[in-house]
């Protein structure tokens, strides 16, 4: 039954006030030569790309009203952003060679619903057509990191950089890794990249390790800075999988221009109970 509990409680955390009706998205196109501006009614607190061809720029230190988005060539995509008031955008973004428009002057009317429930609205359900799968990837890695967690908090020290799993959460038919990085030291941490593999140990005479990168369907918060004495919370999701107990997960920190990079080994028994 735990496997359901997720989901609804999300259904309960995101309310879209178009629920009853299509919304037919707006579309947006980018290329790799120029910035396409988008300037919202109130400053941008998250905003994430369906797809890694496209890029939206935003300041994760302070909040400001505009951001930028880039593309290179690949198909279609969406972008959603969500302002500091909770006000929801969701746009189809494309890639194109020659740009008419540059600028974007978002109105408050063109949100499609906002993320702070309301008892006079509508809830959307998990069944509801205009809820894409970035969308609920999105209102479940936002109540994750959020909660309070009930995981054996799993970490890794070096440094002054903390690495932790505060949580692995199964749901419908992916899990989700609530992830944790702690800078303690004095200088800012610039992360290169955080990958998820799976390692399996070789039997036999010639002993070797073998790793299967996991590629994430979806990846909430992910920064490209942590500040000194920061602390920032982020959410991996990857398909359903579990492990004999000859295989781990390896998940692999390292610093950009930098050699505090190190490892985070969790064993199969974590992976295959997770909450």
């Amino acid at each position: 039954m735990k496997r359901y509990i997720l989901t609804s409680i999300i259904s309960c955390v995101f309310v879209l006030t178009y629920a009853q009706e299509k919304i037919i998205l707006d579309t947006i196109y980018a290329n790799d030569q120029k910035n396409v501006a988008l300037f919202f009614p109130e400053p941008i607190r998250q905003g994430i790309t369906g797809s890694d061809n496209f890029i939206f720029t935003y300041n994760r230190d302070k909040e400001q009203c505009f951001g930028l988005l880039q593309a290179t060539p690949g198909k279609e995509s969406n972008l959603l952003v969500i302002n500091r008031n909770g006000a929801i955008f969701s746009y189809i973004v494309r890639y194109k060679e020659q740009l008419s428009k540059l600028n974007y002057f978002v109105p408050s009317a063109s949100s499609i619903g906002n993320e702070k429930s309301s008892s006079n609205m509508p809830i959307v359900g998990k069944e509801v057509n205009s809820v894409s799968k970035s969308d609920y990837y999105l209102r479940a890695c936002n109540y994750l990191v959020q909660r309070k967690q009930s995981f054996k908090n799993l970490q890794k020290r070096y440094e002054g950089i903390e690495l932790s799993i505060k949580n692995i959460v199964f749901d419908k038919e992916e899990l989700y890794f609530v992830l944790q990085i702690k800078n303690t030291s004095t200088l800012d941490y610039d992360l290169n990249f955080l990958e998820i593999s799976i390692q399996t140990k070789q039997k036999g005479k010639k002993k070797s390790l073998q790793r299967i990168y996991q590629k994430p369907l979806f990846v909430y918060n992910r920064p490209t800075k942590i500040a000194e004495n920061g602390t920032v919370r982020m959410v991996y999701v990857l398909p359903k999988f579990s492990l004999s107990n000859d295989r781990r997960v390896v998940i692999e920190l390292k610093e950009n221009n930098g050699e505090r990079n190190f490892e985070l080994k969790a064993s199969h028994k974590y992976i295959n109970n997770p909450n």
